[in-house]
């Protein structure tokens, strides 16, 4: 279940949808708002400020996407892309839109559920001010204020380019970042082919950090799309 005390708005113009989202996530002490519509949805995020919002891109009157970037204007809460639509640019359109995260229809209960708790313990760690500690995971501890990585207490020697990767990834654990995210959270604004990079890079920094690089559990791609970090999930 998602974390306790937490409010998650659904807006989807599915009735059937909804129920299916709020019987996932609703529990004792979550609260699971509703809005049908995209223009609702705006309001009753304003209004309410959850802690989560949960969106579906065929909106009857508005856009996901537009939906998505009037609430980044104020707001920077975790929002979930739920839709039918499969198509990879449709995903990296909305991440670049200001989305956290992708699920399509159909969906498992189970991974919707991860991936909420998911960004509602980045969103929370986040909110700490100072709150630089270690990430560990799988038994990798990574402290990027020492620059330090270590798995079961044995320490990892990264190179620079390695480090900033690490750090990128670290830094929006739970979120699946676009290919172009990394590339200039790396790279800047380098001339380049971000997927070329990154796919050298990426598999490198596994070698050192995974138990099993070719059967990655720390971090995990998000065909066509990027990558993910799932220290938080």
């Amino acid at each position: 279940m998602p974390m306790p005390g937490s409010t998650i708005l659904v807006i989807d113009d599915e009735p059937q949808i909804r129920r299916v989202v709020r019987n996932a996530l609703a529990g004792e002490a979550v609260r699971v708002l509703e809005a049908a519509a995209g223009q609702a949805g705006i309001d009753l995020a304003a209004a309410e400020r959850p802690d989560l919002i949960v969106l579906d891109l065929g909106l009857p009157d508005a856009a996901g996407a537009s939906v998505c970037r009037e609430i980044r204007k104020w707001s920077s809460v975790p929002i979930v892309v739920l839709s039918a639509r499969h198509s990879e640019a449709e995903k990296v359109a909305m991440l670049d839109a200001g989305a956290d995260d992708y699920v399509t229809k159909p969906f498992s209960t189970a991974e919707l559920q991860a991936r909420v708790r998911a960004q509602l313990r980045r969103a929370r760690t986040a909110a700490r001010p100072g709150d630089a500690g270690p990430v560990a995971a799988d038994g990798l501890t990574v402290d990027t204020a020492r620059r330090f990585v270590s798995r079961d207490g044995a320490e990892i020697h990264l190179t620079p380019t390695e480090w900033d990767l690490l750090r990128a990834f670290v830094g929006q654990a739970g979120r699946t970042l676009t290919h172009d995210q990394i590339f200039r959270a790396v790279w800047g604004r380098s001339p380049g082919d971000p997927q070329a990079y990154l796919r050298v890079h990426v598999a490198n920094l596994r070698r050192k950090i995974e138990r099993d690089p070719v059967r990655p559990v720390l971090i995990v791609t998000e065909p066509g799309v990027g990558y993910r970090f799932r220290a938080l999930d």
